[in-house]
């Protein structure tokens, strides 16, 4: 079977069957959209979100039967929280089942998993991840399951979101490949990373299949240089030392020499945003988080994105992935602690591991 996606596949017909859902038609039924009337009459544009979601609910986005392919989904949220925009892509957390598994393929704030990080949304332009003005949210990973897929999403905000407005677009098929992989998602943090000792990205991989991107969001609490870590993927039994060891956090992210450009005698950082890497947000630069909800004692906030779709991590027993807190001063290489995030994004077989239990919407709320 040859999916769609590839430019060059596109003239070999799939003989799939697309669907959409959104808030108007939420099972996606064929000859069933835009069905809901509006004071223009019935069939114009009569429900185009989901209203008043209140903290604590729960809102199934998407219940489908398969075997089918999610290829797109396009979210945005209003800003019009009763306290402002503070927080709020933190605060609802993004869940997704595979083939009526009782646990979560996919658990991540919603704002981190579109590579928006510390609440905050940020202009991305990437391969698979696209963000553009003012907060839409697309998202392009191929998302195949062989029986049922469900996704969720929890408000755990204080307030009541007034409109969610969403979009899954994929297709059916007759049968999927036996050896197909499931897409998995999943968010850490470690508010104080510790002096000497490897922020973990992902771990507790068990089964086989491929490594295919990492978000990170940084927070820095101590001074001088901070990206000197070294990422390192400890595959298939690796222990002590990993099979794939990079050389620097900026170097995993394509970056070289600090971003650093000069301007005038100042050392600027660059952001970029390219299809497989990025680095989109500084909190320095004209941020509304920055500027709008933290005093001027707050850290700089930096965002990154990478994605392994050229270059796949395999593996087909386990899977670690870890990158150190290592920076460098006028003295030399120092070992740093620093306040870090992070999505990582793979597929592999089921059954997966239990993901270790999501923190709190206050734990992760930006400093």
């Amino acid at each position: 079977m040859i999916f769609p996606g590839n430019v060059s596949m596109m003239p070999y017909l799939t003989h799939g069957k697309s669907r959409a859902i959104n808030a108007e038609n939420r099972t996606g039924e064929k000859g069933r959209g835009g069905m809901a009337a509006s004071p223009l009459g019935p069939s114009r544009k009569g429900k185009p979100c989901l209203t008043n979601i209140q903290p604590g609910q729960e809102e199934i986005l998407a219940d489908i039967e398969g075997p089918g392919v999610i290829q797109h989904i396009w979210i945005t949220v209003d800003k019009k929280t009763s306290d402002g925009d503070c927080f709020v892509l933190r605060d609802l957390v993004l869940r997704i089942y595979w083939d009526d598994e009782e646990n979560p393929s996919v658990e991540t704030p919603l704002g981190d998993f579109f590579c928006c990080g510390f609440g905050q949304e940020c202009i991305i332009n990437s391969a698979v991840i696209t963000v553009v003005p003012s907060r839409g949210l697309n998202s392009y990973f191929s998302m195949p399951f062989h029986k049922h897929a469900r996704i969720v999403l929890e408000n755990q905000h204080k307030n009541v979101i007034p409109a969610f407005f969403y979009q899954i677009d994929y297709c059916l098929y007759d049968a999927l490949p036996e050896d197909t992989a499931y897409f998995h998602a999943q968010w850490r943090r470690q508010a104080v990373t510790e002096k000497g000792k490897d922020y973990v990205i992902l771990d507790n991989i068990k089964g086989s299949g491929q490594y295919i991107g990492t978000y990170i969001g940084l927070s820095v609490l101590q001074r001088y240089w901070w990206g000197e870590g070294e990422v390192k993927f400890y595959i298939d039994g690796d222990v002590k030392y990993p099979t794939i060891c990079g050389t620097g956090m900026e170097d995993y992210f394509g970056g070289s020499w600090s971003f650093a450009s000069n301007d005038n005698g100042k050392t600027v950082e660059n952001n970029y945003c390219t299809s497989y890497l990025g680095y989109p947000f500084y909190s320095r630069h004209d941020s509304l988080v920055y500027n709008q909800y933290h005093n001027d004692d707050c850290p700089p906030m930096r965002g990154f994105y990478r994605w392994h779709i050229p270059d796949p991590i395999f593996f087909e027993k386990d899977l670690k992935v870890t990158v150190q807190q290592i920076g460098v001063s006028h003295n030399g290489l120092f070992e740093r602690q620093d306040d870090l995030s992070s999505v990582a994004y793979w597929y592999q077989k089921e059954p997966h591991v239990t993901f270790q239990k999501l923190l709190s919407a206050e734990q992760r709320w930006p400093r």
